[in-house]
């Protein structure tokens, strides 16, 4: 089992910023993935970006040049810097941790995290 916390939502202006935190604890192996989705209501859950643990990162096309995510893997940590920030980005933020065992991956989710842009 892998618990998620997620933490920095909040209210911000538009062309603001945000920095979401997530705190992984449990049975991590040592090749995994931990990403950040959104959700926005009436909207699919979309990958927002993600980080493996041998250092590649990818982004969802919206957040390109906005937002990064980096890791700290001594911490198990996983961070997301959320800048120029707009009323599209306003969803509900969830942390994602993907582990591999040997041919298993295994999906662990956190409870999620609101995020609101006002105009």
């Amino acid at each position: 089992q892998v618990q998620l916390v997620e933490s920095g939502g909040g209210l911000v202006q538009a062309g603001g910023s945000l920095r979401l935190s997530c705190a992984a604890s449990g049975s991590i192996s040592a090749s995994n993935t931990m990403a950040w989705y959104r959700q926005a209501p009436g909207k699919q859950r979309e990958l927002v970006a993600d980080a493996t643990s041998d250092g590649r990162t990818n982004y969802g096309d919206s957040v390109k040049d906005r937002f990064t995510i980096s890791r700290d893997s001594a911490k198990n940590t996983v961070y997301l810097e959320m800048n120029r920030l707009k009323p599209e980005d306003t969803a509900a933020y969830y942390c994602a941790c993907t582990v591999r065992w040997g041919a298993i991956f295994r999906t662990y989710w956190g409870q999620g995290t609101q995020v609101t842009v006002s105009s």
